[in-house]
């Protein structure tokens, strides 16, 4: 299985990255959402964790750019972020999200286990 995380947070995605290696799982990592949707195409990720405040477009903007794209709009979606505004949260969910989590709420292990249970669904 392999994952695309998409954060502009460096020490996040370490955490988070070696979170899932050591649960035996394939991470690619981006830190824009242009770089994000780009090797969405190039790795075919079977998950994506997206953060929804990116140095260049929102998290909502690559949600909705991939649930418009024949190719992408199957793979799931979770946001994972620490901005809790619920217009956005509401957004993300409409736009198709499979999930929601505020970083600040989670442990790596339990982003690990949602993300085991989404991918056991599809």
């Amino acid at each position: 299985m392999k994952i695309l995380l998409v954060d502009d947070d460096e020490a996040l995605l370490t955490i988070f990255e070696t979170a899932f290696k050591k649960d035996g799982l394939e991470v690619v990592t981006a830190s824009t959402g242009e770089d994000g949707l780009s090797k969405t195409k190039t790795e075919k990720p079977d998950i994506i964790l997206l953060d929804q405040i990116l140095p260049d477009i929102s998290g909502n903007d690559v949600l909705k750019t991939l649930k418009q794209d024949d190719a992408t709009k199957n793979i799931p979606v979770m946001i994972l972020s620490n901005f809790s505004q619920q217009e956005l949260v509401d957004k993300a969910l409409e736009q198709g999200a499979v999930d929601y989590i505020f970083k600040y709420q989670v442990e790596p292990k339990d982003v690990v286990e949602k993300v085991r249970a989404i991918l056991s669904k599809t």
